[in-house]
């Protein structure tokens, strides 16, 4: 990999990119970080040997890639600063919410791409959606697909507005998945495991389910049914979720985050 790429924003998506991408074969001196947090610019030395800056510069001028990895309240602030330097670059957004058209605006260049990764990329075990403005070509597609491959899955997309849903779904997904696991651990716990006893039992657990739906070809629905005798203890807990409506208040519980990814584009992607 000869290619230059520069990350505005240096946080935990941002070193998971990073991470895969040096254990791809790029070294640290191709790679800039703008990073304005000293502590996160340490973190950066520490783990990956790159002296981030704490603002953009003519240096940003040289990535053939820019990765932009900021909050979605600073992303405009953030792109005005740089803008000046990244004319040539294909440029990368995995903020929430913003969308491709505000970030061609303020870039003044409609080679972008929006992607919605989730954390799981920290270990390589992620998946992100993506979504490529009309100006991207095949080469710049192919581009961001070795840089996010070593996150985990990908997923392009046809339509912008989907991912507000995968920001929904997977984006904010993991934190679904902790929430449950918090609460079997607490279950476990006052039914007299030790909390260590509760917490293997519950992560291994959803460890174990998650790597058997995705190696079955069979849905979430017949798999659960598989292991659901009726008059039995898993049929006693899915009739007392079910006579309480936790599916439709999760579902609903997705669509506010769905809201909240729309309102975030809305609140912070003007003009």
């Amino acid at each position: 990999m000869s290619e230059r790429i520069a990350f505005i924003g240096g946080g935990n998506m941002a070193s998971a990119i990073i991470g895969g991408l040096i254990n791809q074969g790029l070294r640290a001196d191709q790679i800039d970080v703008v990073e304005p947090w000293a502590e996160a610019r340490d973190k950066l030395k520490s783990s990956f040997s790159i002296d981030a800056v704490e603002a953009p510069g003519a240096f940003l001028s040289e990535a053939t890639l820019i990765v932009w990895a900021v909050k979605p309240q600073t992303f405009k602030e953030a792109a005005h600063q740089v803008r000046a330097f990244s004319q040539n670059a294909l440029h990368l957004s995995v903020a929430a919410g913003i969308r491709s058209g505000s970030i061609a605006q303020w870039l003044g260049t409609e080679r972008v791409v929006r992607a919605m990764p989730n954390t799981p990329a920290l270990i390589g075990k992620g998946i992100t959606a993506l979504f490529a403005r009309p100006a991207v070509t095949p080469t710049d597609k192919y581009q961001v697909n070795r840089v996010i491959a070593p996150t985990g899955e990908l997923l392009w997309l046809e339509a912008e507005e989907q991912l507000d849903a995968v920001t929904a779904l997977s984006g904010s997904g993991p934190a679904y998945m902790f929430y449950f696991m918090e609460a079997m651990t607490t279950a476990g716990t006052e039914m007299g495991l030790t909390p260590a006893q509760a917490h293997q039992l519950a992560v291994a657990t959803f460890v174990g389910a998650g790597a058997l739906a995705h190696a079955s070809s069979e849905s979430p629905k017949v798999l659960r049914e598989r292991v659901t005798s009726k008059g039995g203890t898993t049929y006693a807990a899915i009739t007392s979720m079910d006579e309480d409506d936790i599916k439709a208040q999760f579902i609903n519980a997705m669509y506010a985050a769905q809201k909240r990814a729309k309102e975030l584009g809305d609140e912070f992607g003007g003009a």
